[in-house]
């Protein structure tokens, strides 16, 4: 009975010593890494720059690591892709696009893009670690940076291309649930969530 009542007391201190520090050094570490020949955002805008729609081609792809059958995480799309993603909809035509779109999409099964999408994400949640656990309060910086690119080819030849992405990623989330555990999930989505960027 004794040694039970130690255990109890010693969680009761537990819990008010993480109440009252914080300890965020406990909180869980969240890596997201999408596996590429490329270690960083620069690496594969560099790799990008060196395409040149009209002049490389699907053998040069290979040896830029644009090769999706080598490369991992690279999506093979057909011209009925293209369509959908450059006409969406009935007001958008042909003649509205890209010319060297157009000739992939008039090319169809002679038509291809690749799509490359990377992402290296760090999240690291920090402050009270009981407001933590019991989803009363939550706090998180997430740093890192996304890229994402489209290669059309018609042929062996790239005839377009485009990229974006997210050079870097600095931004802080606060999520505030009131009644912690007990509320329910469909209920988490109302909570207030703040996002700051620098």
């Amino acid at each position: 009975m004794a040694g039970l009542m130690t255990r109890k007391f010693a969680s009761i201190q537990l819990l008010c010593l993480l109440t009252l520090c914080g300890c965020s050094t406990l909180l869980p570490v969240a890596k997201t890494t999408v596996e590429s020949p490329w270690l960083s955002f620069e690496e594969a805008k560099s790799a990008f720059d060196k395409i040149v729609p009209y002049q490389t081609t699907s053998a040069e792809l290979v040896q830029l690591n644009f090769d999706p059958y080598r490369t991992p995480n690279i999506e093979i799309l057909t011209y009925l892709n293209i369509i959908q993603r450059f006409m969406p909809n009935p007001s958008f035509t042909i003649t509205d696009i890209d010319h060297g779109l157009q000739e992939c999409i008039a090319a169809q099964n002679g038509c291809q893009a690749y799509e490359v999408k990377l992402q290296k994400i760090h999240t690291q949640r920090y402050g009270n670690v009981f407001l933590d656990l019991f989803r009363f309060k939550r706090t998180a910086h997430q740093s890192g940076w996304e890229f994402s690119a489209l290669l059309v080819l018609k042929g062996d030849i790239v005839v377009y291309k485009i990229w974006g992405g997210k050079p870097k990623i600095d931004m802080d989330t606060y999520r505030k649930n009131p009644l912690g555990p007990l509320q329910e999930p469909a209920d988490v989505a109302m909570d207030t969530a703040i996002i700051t960027s620098f």
